[in-house]
């Protein structure tokens, strides 16, 4: 059974979770006088495609949440009971035709000139985003990924002068602001930092046009992870307050969780422990309240357990904790799914820094040398070379003479080449 892509998408647009549509439908129907009986499991057979066409008055709700009609949400009426009725005159019938083959000429070409853009387009559209997910999660942010990204952008804005409706044209605005963040993200993987910003600034006023507080979440949170990568990390701390202001993130808690990492590893960055300490604790509580099943954006699929304790690894390594940073990064390389290999190679070269700061030489080593093996047949991301080359300078401070550590530094140079 094929689930309903349409609503799903709406909902990710929206930040609904299962719960969260049903108490608006149900809010909807109460409002007009009627009992509100929409459940969990109601939204669950909605999405899943178990019922394909709900009640007139859900109907009518639904379109209320959304701003929509229930087909442009992906529900399909049933198929209408055909009358039996006498067979025509075939006179009768060439008749009648013959009369009006004429106006059925002359209205077929404005009714093709006027076809405009509608849900299905804005569908189509988002399913792209999925490709490039992946490509990145596999290899990491290089030219070819940013270039298709904003290849999908354009086509977004110009499908947008097209729309049916301004809720069309807005969910156009949205999927464009998607697509130049998922080219941001490439281009700061890549360690082009001042090309992210750039199209960072692009993105924020595309989500503004869009209305849309789940791509200005996104937006935020890459400022804050920009900011970083750039050392501005009192900017850093601006951003990720910001993305805990955004509207989804003071409803969702997987948003919320997110913005407060991101804010976490700023003041990490600082040297303000207390303050570190108190983001991460509401990163962590905020992810165990969050329903992880529920349908979001393509974009989030990165974050979660095992990605909080990545981040979490950094930020007490960061404080002069690394024992509890190893702890930290051995629970997230345990988590992380095999796809994200980009995030693995990343998490293990956390893992090794913890370890070096440990002064456990031999074990850093070999550590950070599974780095090159989880990257084997991609060029290593900028992100990546950079956090090695971080290890580098710190392995070559604490123990220049080790021989394990000169047998790492010629693996270094050898692969830094090849990349």
């Amino acid at each position: 059974m094929e689930g309903n892509e349409n609503l799903i998408s709406a909902m990710c647009e929206r930040g609904l979770t299962q719960a969260g549509l049903a108490d608006a439908v149900n809010t909807h129907l109460h409002r007009n006088g009627y009992e509100g009986t929409v459940s969990d499991r109601t939204v669950r057979n909605w999405l899943t495609g178990k019922t394909r066409w709900p009640h007139s008055r859900q109907r009518a709700a639904l379109g209320a949440v959304f701003g929509c009609t229930a087909e442009e949400l992906g529900f399909v009426p049933p198929a209408p009971r055909c009358p039996a009725t006498e067979p025509e005159d075939p006179v009768r019938r060439r008749n009648f035709l013959t009369a009006t083959t004429g106006t059925t000429a002359a209205v077929a070409v404005p009714l093709i000139a006027q076809h405009s853009v509608g849900t299905s387009d804005v569908v189509r559209l988002r399913s792209g985003l999925d490709a490039l997910v992946a490509v990145d999660a596999a290899r990491g942010g290089h030219d070819e990924l940013e270039r298709r990204a904003l290849a999908g952008a354009a086509e977004a804005l110009e499908k947008q002068k097209l729309g049916a409706s301004q809720r069309i044209r807005q969910r156009l605005f949205s999927v464009a602001a998607t697509y130049t963040c998922q080219a941001a993200w490439s281009a700061i993987d890549d360690k082009r930092t001042d090309r992210a910003r750039g199209l960072l600034e692009r993105a924020l006023y595309l989500a503004g046009m869009a209305k849309d507080p789940v791509a200005e979440m996104q937006v935020w949170n890459l400022y804050s992870s920009l900011s970083h990568h750039r050392g501005a990390y009192t900017e850093a701390v601006d951003c990720g307050y910001a993305a805990q202001a955004t509207a989804i993130a003071r409803r969702d808690p997987f948003y919320a969780s997110l913005a407060h990492v991101r804010t976490a590893l700023a003041h990490a960055n600082l040297g303000d422990r207390q303050a570190a300490v108190r983001r991460l604790g509401c990163a962590h509580e905020a992810l165990g309240r969050a329903s992880l099943g529920d349908p979001r954006p393509i974009w989030t699929a990165f974050y979660g357990p095992g990605e909080l304790l990545a981040l979490t690894a950094i930020v007490r390594d960061k404080i002069g904790e690394p024992v509890e940073g190893e702890a930290a990064s051995h629970q997230a390389l345990a988590g992380i799914p095999k796809a994200f290999r980009r995030n693995r190679a990343l998490a293990t070269a956390r893992l090794a820094l913890t370890q070096l700061h440990q002064r456990d030489i031999d074990q850093a080593c070999a550590t950070a040398s599974t780095v090159f093996t989880l990257m084997s047949g991609h060029p290593i991301p900028g992100r990546t070379r950079s956090l090695l080359g971080d290890y580098y300078r710190d392995l070559i401070t604490l123990a220049p003479n080790a021989s394990v550590a000169r047998e790492w530094a010629d693996r270094y140079r050898t692969e830094w080449s090849r990349a």
